[in-house]
């Protein structure tokens, strides 16, 4: 009967180092330059760059934020590394997504930056909720 009190963690430390991986994936794009509608290494958009880390997991993403936001499931309690973020910066809607990187982290093609970087979630301005694809 005690090993069965083992499983749960086994099973979220699984899904957990999967998202570290998505994290290490996303973090190799760091410093390639914004692009609007971009998907590759000359240039890449925020839901480019999710869609590009994602591919190599076996996920296929649409190029859009605002779709991407139905995708996976919703994350109700803590984020983990690999979640997706999504920010209404202005106010009409989902405008923006990123990838958790823990520790309050999020890396995101950045317009702002005009480059894919690690930024402090705090300073992301309207953070909508997050979607677990893992």
């Amino acid at each position: 009967a005690d090993s069965s009190r083992e499983e749960p963690e086994a099973g979220s430390s699984a899904s957990g180092s999967r998202g570290e991986e998505v994290v290490s994936e996303a973090k190799k794009w760091s410093g390639v330059r914004y692009r609007l509608g971009g998907s590759t290494r000359r240039g890449i958009d925020c839901s480019g760059l999710t869609m590009a880390v994602y591919r190599k997991f076996g996920l296929s993403l649409p190029h859009s934020d605002r779709a991407q936001y139905r995708y996976g499931k919703k994350v109700s309690g803590s984020l983990r590394p690999g979640d997706l973020v999504f920010f209404d910066e202005h106010g009409n809607g989902i405008s923006h997504v990123g990838i958790y990187a823990g520790n309050g982290k999020v890396v995101h093609a950045s317009n702002y930056y005009n480059k894919v970087t690690e930024s402090q979630m705090k300073y992301l301005k309207g953070y909508v909720g997050a979607r677990r694809l893992l």
